[in-house]
């Protein structure tokens, strides 16, 4: 009986043994906790933006997502209005923008870089294009993402999340639709929707 008891008190000591569970004085270093983006700009981030101006939305680049931000356009509110080339303009001019030091303390970023501009389409083009001055395919996906979604959650959108944008070639435009999975994953390629056929001009 004795002899038992000495097995099952060895086999017991190897299994917890076996298991790691013991003590030890020296300290395990599993590296930094992660730390998390809060994403989120307090209004003390934006004091030094001016009280006037335009309220406009952009999306910025934040823990590898897009994030919708408000900010105040400079432009007049008169010159403002519903033009939507106009609109586009001052959302592009937002996003060139480097971020402010609230956003940057938020953790945010843009990824589009210029010289960029934007303007109208033209004739033939469907409505509500918008040509850019570089081809969308040659910007960096997350920068074209960031137009994509700026533009289609604004005036100057195409309708149903969409934008049509072009370049200054004589490419067509493509209609670019802004999903929940692009701003989940920005650096994929935008997807796209068919183009709507041009209406024929009235005579």
């Amino acid at each position: 009986m004795r002899r038992r008891s000495l097995i099952l008190v060895a086999a017991l000591t190897a299994l917890v043994a076996g298991c790691g569970i013991r003590t030890t004085s020296v300290p395990v270093d599993a590296g930094a906790a992660p730390s998390r983006v809060p994403c989120n700009v307090t209004e003390d981030g934006t004091a030094s933006t001016a009280a006037q101006g335009v309220p406009v939305r952009v999306f910025l680049v934040c823990g590898s997502q897009l994030e919708a931000v408000d900010r105040r356009s400079p432009q007049p509110e008169e010159k403002a209005g519903g033009d939507p080339v106009r609109t586009a303009g001052r959302l592009l001019a937002q996003l060139l923008a480097a971020p402010s030091e609230g956003e940057r303390q938020a953790g945010f970023t843009t990824e589009v870089r210029g010289p960029l501009s934007v303007g109208g389409g033209r004739p033939g083009d469907p409505s509500g294009t918008l040509r850019l001055s570089r081809q969308p395919e040659d910007l960096t996906p997350t920068a074209l993402s960031q137009l994509v979604c700026t533009f289609a959650e604004s005036s100057a959108g195409a309708g149903g999340h969409t934008a049509l944008l072009g370049g200054p070639g004589a490419y067509a435009p493509k209609r670019y639709r802004c999903t929940p999975e692009l701003r989940e994953r920005p650096s994929s390629a935008p997807p796209t929707a068919p183009v709507p056929t041009p209406s024929p001009s009235a005579g």
